[in-house]
């Protein structure tokens, strides 16, 4: 039962470690043209970027679609990152 608590213990331990890691690390976002979104392993967003030609063009339906997928795309990546992350602590995650 102790082996057990040891075991749980100290992937506790490696899981904040890398939840540290996550904080630490971002990901960047060009997919979209004109729009540019950073946002860290445990998806917080750093920054958000919109050329001004996107502001100016008076499409306002095309930047929201463009905003969207881009925010989607951040979120998929740091989603991957933290997968990967997990890996190291959980091989069967």
């Amino acid at each position: 039962m102790f082996d057990k608590m040891k075991d749980l213990m100290e992937m506790k331990k490696q899981a904040d470690h890398i939840k540290k890691e996550l904080d630490a690390s971002t990901v960047e976002v060009n997919e979209v043209s004109g729009v540019k979104i950073v946002i860290s392993g445990s998806q917080n967003f750093r920054s958000l970027e919109i050329d001004e030609a996107l502001v100016n063009a008076g499409d306002k339906g095309k930047l929201e679609a463009d905003l969207l997928r881009s925010v989607n795309a951040a979120i998929r990546q740091s989603q991957d990152l933290a997968a990967q992350k997990m890996k190291t602590v959980m091989p069967g995650f």
